[in-house]
């Protein structure tokens, strides 16, 4: 899956309650959000997918980019950029620090690959 759906798939789950309610929101057929998710975000209109991701907050960081900023990614940096010298090496040990452990850890890592495969298989435990 591409990493545009991925994140409008996330932030969908994250801002309502469902696809569906999502769907109401933005006023687009629920079987054309269901197809975008699912055969990914790429395959629908430009207008669909311009004004799904304006619904969610979600910008690309460059066109040519597949980064995207969701509004708290965009806000962290909007931040960020406010901070002097020394909040800025502060922010970048502990982000350092976080990733490093995230990485390193195997409980993360299977949770990382659980969210971007789907859930495990039932009996199975992250």
């Amino acid at each position: 899956m591409d990493k545009l759906t991925e994140i409008v798939r996330s932030e969908i789950s994250r801002q309502y309650k469902s696809v569906r309610q999502f769907a109401f929101a933005v006023n687009v057929p629920l079987s054309t959000i269901n197809s975008a998710l699912h055969n990914g975000i790429g395959g629908s209109s430009y207008d669909t997918v311009v004004h799904i991701c304006k619904t969610l907050g979600i910008q690309a960081v460059s066109e040519e980019s597949s980064h995207y900023l969701t509004e708290d990614a965009l806000r962290l940096v909007e931040q960020y950029s406010n901070l002097d010298n020394y909040g800025r090496h502060t922010v970048n040990s502990v982000m350092q620090v976080e990733y490093e452990r995230c990485m390193d850890n195997p409980r993360a890592r299977a949770k990382r690959g659980a969210a971007e495969n789907g859930p495990a298989p039932e009996g199975e435990q992250v």
